[in-house]
């Protein structure tokens, strides 16, 4: 999947601001989909808007600059549509923590040990929020259903995280190394 077609996605929902996709991407129930940066979503929303896709009005806002807001068309809805039906690609996780436990071997310790309690804590934060999101969003029944798949993704790397954060603590180094250090 791709910014445009997650665009098409937000927008076939409710209407939007470039800033309220983003925000959808980065904190809303989107997150878990797609990464989606400014400098992809605004020239996705020009390229929609030009193929006639999506409609945008300009909507002023007191003490503030004004803003552009889009909406889906209904050619924006069948072409939405038929995306979704295309082959889907490869799921792609990407993990700085697992880069940074690639590497656990050259690093002290202490370092280690750190870093994996504050992975730890932030993986029990997003699985709370998962289990809030029910709770603070109205959820249809296929929402629901994303949650729940996110819910066990997320206990079983927790559960495999706590059974084996030791392993990875281990293989640290027991002596910095100024190298690995700095």
């Amino acid at each position: 999947m791709n910014v445009r077609t997650l665009c098409l996605s937000i927008l076939y929902e409710e209407e939007a601001s470039g800033y309220d996709i983003r925000r959808m991407c980065t904190e809303g129930n989107f997150a878990y989909f797609v990464e989606a940066s400014y400098g992809s979503i605004y020239p996705a929303l020009a390229r929609l808007e030009d193929e006639g896709l999506v409609a945008s009005r300009t909507e002023q806002q007191p003490g503030k600059p004004s803003r552009k807001v889009y909406s889906i068309t209904e050619t924006g809805k069948a072409a939405f549509a038929a995306e979704l039906a295309e082959p889907l690609g490869e799921d792609m996780f990407r993990s700085p923590f697992l880069l940074f436990a690639r590497f656990a071997h050259i690093l002290p310790r202490e370092l280690v040990e750190q870093r994996c309690n504050e992975f730890l804590e932030r993986s029990v934060e997003s699985r709370k929020k998962l289990e809030q999101a029910p709770k603070e969003h109205s959820c249809n029944a296929a929402d629901m259903w994303v949650i729940n798949y996110g819910r066990a993704v997320l206990e079983v790397a927790e559960q495999h995280f706590r059974t084996h954060m030791h392993e990875l603590i281990t293989m640290a180094r027991a002596e910095p190394r100024k190298d690995a250090a700095e």
